[in-house]
């Protein structure tokens, strides 16, 4: 018998016995032009419908995230569908992860049903995950979701865990989801990508640390200017892929690979590097350290890594910008365990509360620990009570004055001098964020959209092409700016174009893919992609959007708040 694992959607119109029964056949016709959606966004995202039921659709998928990208995406599309009275057809959703089993064209068995009742379970225009299925998505989900607890479903043995989509993640930047398809290139000359460290023995209580230190030594790695370094969410992206593939997708000559295990006070790190025309190892080395002198580790590390590889680098002066290290590194344990759980944070509101909860801690044991502050920040602004720019800035400040030369309290702040109005310090911070870390897409990519709202649109779309250069594997929500950028320009086909090409849309690019429709003259298009950003989230604004598109230019403004108003967004 043959079985696998896949992931199962099951997809239910809402009151479908009740359409019927008042117009049978437009109502029939109804269903099939939304069988043929299902068909086509399963496929387009890998998927199969591998059976109906009258008004109920099972589809599989290899990738538990496409599956729940195709069921948002379904979604929103019917959100716009609407009959003769103006209402969209409504479907809910149950979401599974097991092993099946295969059945000629068919799947069955228990996974299937799981499922069902999920559906079964759901809301109107809702989608439920199982817990088997949230937990192998979590880590990378482009959405937020709520925890519903366990409920007992009907004929099911024992309670399932169950999760709400609550909606699209924001801008993340830990998020690691690979959003995009990497193109092959030719490989840079002097280019290195860190892998994610693996935990040796299988502890997956120190992923935190292994995690936290591969982004040490990116970073550390990126202070040397004449090497090109992958940036982080393109190397965390790619994961479980050889080194050969590895230096295909993103343009490397060198793999470095690492393993980490602590054992009391000692931790231990296997490094190996690897050249990936052939996947030949140039260089290995297995290091033991006392986790206090870790940090000091990490920069020696970083620099014999750089010579081996590389063979001369630039002068010691050119490190000098470093983030210092903090003086007591049980702060720099919990300020690991604070990103692990920001990692997650915006996936469940839960951890971003222990991320605040830890940060809080590593400043506790050492009110030095610069890092600590900015990221507090960033933990904060995904709960609900968080309000800009009072509720942060104390912290951005406190970050900068400890250390001007951290990165990322320099990208932080720059964006709450965007909120206050004060367009010149944001621009400067955002520069200074650059100079700091060269080689971090991640930070390209922000400012880049810092320069279209401060006015330089034409400066954002160079800095999105060195951004990509770095990351081929650049998430969605840093791609979009390209479109935003096109539109500020007035650019507005090509603007629609670049918006076009993502690989999901988001609520922001179906707002601006509106706005640039109104501007051509096509309102029925862009009512339409107004009400699909409004499945997602039904009470949103044109207020609340502005807040976020922080343009200098009060034209552009009210501009973009007449488009909207206009294409049915509310006030």
């Amino acid at each position: 018998m043959e079985r696998r694992l896949a992931a199962i959607m099951v997809a239910d119109i809402v009151g479908y016995s009740a359409l019927m029964e008042k117009a049978e056949e437009h109502t029939a016709e109804r269903v099939a032009r939304c069988q043929e959606l299902i068909q086509e966004k399963a496929a387009a995202l890998g998927g199969r419908v591998f059976n109906t039921a009258g008004d109920a659709w099972l589809a599989e998928f290899g990738s538990p995230i496409n599956a729940v990208r195709c069921a948002a995406e379904i979604r929103n599309a019917l959100a716009s569908s609407e009959d003769m009275e103006g209402n969209p057809l409504s479907l809910r959703f149950g979401l599974h992860l097991a092993d099946v089993v295969v059945r000629g064209n068919d799947l069955v068995g228990d996974g299937v049903n799981v499922a069902a009742r999920l559906q079964q379970a759901a809301e109107p225009d809702s989608i439920y995950v199982s817990g088997a299925f949230f937990d192998n998505i979590r880590r990378n989900s482009p959405f937020a979701f709520e925890d519903l607890g366990e409920r007992h479903l009907k004929n099911l043995s024992e309670p399932i865990r169950i999760y709400r989509l609550r909606e699209e993640m924001a801008r993340h930047r830990l998020q690691s989801a690979p959003t995009r398809v990497p193109a092959a290139g030719e490989k840079r000359p002097l280019s290195l990508a860190v892998l994610p460290f693996r935990v040796m023995g299988g502890d997956e209580d120190q992923r935190f640390l292994a995690e936290g230190l591969t982004d040490e030594l990116i970073l550390e790695l990126a202070r040397f200017r004449r090497l090109f370094v992958s940036s982080r969410s393109a190397s965390f992206a790619l994961t479980d892929a050889d080194p050969v593939k590895v230096g295909n997708a993103l343009g490397v000559q060198y793999v470095l690979e690492g393993q980490v295990r602590r054992s009391g006070d000692q931790v231990r790190i296997a490094l190996t590097l690897i050249e990936t025309e052939k996947g030949s190892v140039v260089w290995s080395n297995k290091i033991s350290w006392p986790f206090t002198e870790l940090l000091d580790l990490l920069e020696t590390t970083a620099a014999r890594i750089a010579a081996t590889a590389f063979g001369r680098v630039e002068d010691a002066s050119m490190i000098t910008a470093r983030r210092k290290s903090p003086e007591n590194m049980s702060a720099f344990e919990c300020f690991l365990r604070g990103l692990e759980h920001h990692r997650l944070g915006g996936v469940l509101e839960e951890h971003s509360r222990e991320a605040v909860k830890w940060f809080t801690r590593a400043i506790e044991l050492d009110p030095s620990y610069a890092a600590a502050y900015a990221w507090r920040v960033c933990a904060a602004s995904d709960l609900p009570e968080f309000s800009y720019p009072e509720s942060g800035e104390p912290d951005i400040r406190r970050a900068l004055e400890l250390d001007p030369c951290d990165a990322e309290a320099n990208r932080i702040a720059s964006f709450y001098e965007l909120l206050k109005g004060d367009f010149d310090q944001a621009g400067r911070l955002m520069r200074r964020a650059m100079e700091l870390n060269p080689s971090d897409a991640y930070i390209k990519a922000r400012s880049a959209a810092v320069s279209i709202f401060i006015g330089e649109p034409e400066e954002a779309l160079r800095l999105l092409d060195e951004a990509e250069t770095l990351d081929p594997l650049l998430p969605v929500w840093c791609v979009e700016e390209r479109g935003v950028a096109l539109y500020a320009l007035g650019r507005y086909e090509e603007a629609l174009t670049a918006l076009g090409k993502l690989v999901f849309q988001t609520f922001r690019s179906r707002l601006y893919r509106a706005a640039a429709l109104m501007a051509l003259g096509r309102p029925e298009e862009a009512g339409k992609l107004v009400k699909e950003a409004l499945a997602s989230k039904p009470h949103f604004t044109v207020s609340r959007f502005l807040f976020q598109e922080r343009y200098r230019d009060p034209l552009l403004r009210q501009q973009l708040r007449r488009r909207l108003e206009d294409a049915g967004l509310p006030p």
